[in-house]
Parts: C-alpha cells; sequence; structure tokens
C-alpha cells in the first residue's frame, strides 16, 4: 500500500496503528473491504446544533452506496420483502437505493403536513429531543405486506420506533430495520432487541459510534 496513502494514529488499545489518510469523496480503494466507504463520512463542523457525523458524504461515491446497500441488504437475502419504506428526509436516499437494488417499491415515510391524501399519523421524539408527527398514505400498507424500513442512522430510535408502530397499525408486517448505524442506546437496543436487523458498523467500530466519534476524523483534519 502506498505510504503517502496512511498515517499514524494511536487506536483505543493505545497502539499505533495505520489509518487511511482523508478519502477524496470519489475515491475506490484497490481492495474494498467490509465497510471500506464509512472513511468517507464527515464530521461535524459547524457545532452542536447539528448532527454528530454526515453520513451522506458516502453517497456522492457510486461504489460506496452499491456497497453499503449490498452489506444491508446481506442479513436479509433468506427474507421475503414486498416493499421498502424510507424515513423522512435522509432515509429516502438509502430506502429507494435499496428498493431498486431488490427491484421493488418504495413508500416515503413524510413529515407531517406534506402528503396531499389520505394518511395515518403517529407522533414521536426525534433525537433532538422535539416533538414531530409522522405520516404515510393508506392506500399501500395492507395485512400481508411484507415491509423492510430504512432510514441512515439510529440514535435514539424514538423515529424508527414510530415509523414501525406506524406500519404495524395499518397490518403490515415489518420484515426488519436497516440503517448506515444503529447506536447502542436504549431505543437502538430496543430495535435491536425486538426486530431484525443491519447496519455496516462492524463490531470493533461500534464504540466509536457510541462515543459520538470515529478514529478516521482525524484524517478531516489534515
Amino acid at each position: 500500500m502506498p505510504v503517502e496513502k496512511y498515517h499514524i494514529i494511536i487506536s483505543e488499545s493505545s497502539r499505533p496503528v495505520l489509518c487511511p489518510k482523508k478519502m477524496d469523496v470519489l475515491e475506490v480503494p484497490a481492495n474494498r473491504q467490509k465497510g471500506w466507504y464509512l472513511s468517507l463520512m464527515a464530521p461535524n463542523t459547524k457545532g452542536p446544533a447539528f448532527a454528530w457525523l454526515d453520513p451522506s458524504r458516502l453517497y456522492c461515491n457510486p461504489q460506496a452506496l452499491a456497497d453499503c446497500v449490498k452489506d444491508l441488504l446481506s442479513p436479509f437475502d433468506s427474507d421475503t420483502i414486498d416493499l421498502v419504506a424510507g424515513i423522512d428526509a435522509m432515509g429516502f436516499i438509502l430506502g429507494a437505493s435499496v428498493a431498486s437494488t431488490l427491484g421493488k417499491g418504495f413508500l416515503a415515510i413524510r413529515k407531517a403536513g406534506h402528503l396531499c391524501v389520505a394518511t395515518q399519523s403517529q407522533n414521536y421524539t426525534d433525537y433532538t429531543g422535539r416533538e414531530k408527527t409522522m405520516e404515510v398514505r393508506l392506500d399501500v400498507l395492507k395485512p400481508g405486506v411484507r415491509v423492510l424500513l430504512v432510514d441512515q442512522w439510529i440514535e435514539t430510535g424514538g423515529t424508527m420506533k414510530a415509523a414501525i408502530q406506524l406500519v404495524e397499525r395499518l397490518g403490515a408486517t415489518v420484515v426488519g430495520v436497516a440503517a448506515v448505524a444503529i447506536e447502542n442506546t436504549e431505543g437502538g437496543k430496543w430495535v435491536k432487541e425486538n426486530y431484525k436487523f443491519s447496519h455496516c458498523i462492524p463490531e470493533e467500530l461500534q464504540s466509536q459510534i457510541d462515543q459520538k466519534y470515529l478514529n478516521s476524523f482525524k484524517s478531516f483534519d489534515q
């Protein structure tokens, strides 16, 4: 591997390790290891009013997006999925990509007040602690329809739990839940304990996710 593409950082075990330098947004490594695209995610540079990172940077890279979707779908290879539902707003990008890969339809779970048709709504508290309402059209989710729910990130779990309740209230079945990452918060653990799930975070990175800081962020300081 070219030395100029790496620098030394101190790992959680206090041992020096090689860490990739900041990847160009369209760069694809010759050896695509599982989860390689996670290094594309960018840290928050605007302060506490914003999420602690921006996963959407990886969507700009077509190979990264394709590999991310492939990894998310792998645990569901043996499951029957009729429909993919994505949560407003960032779940739309990932959810639509998942649906396209599967050759299935995509259902948008919207923030309240945007759909001009009859809807079912569900109140929830988002990751910032704000009370919100989501809604979905009434003519798609029916008994027997098997749904894969997709969002970009599961932090407190409140948004995903509300989406699950909404789908199940209309009689459809939640096959599972998929996100780039599921944090080990109370809500994140609830999702993992009660539903089949997939996310892109290897076990050795979960502690960094839960601490809201990735070692790969160091490369953005160069």
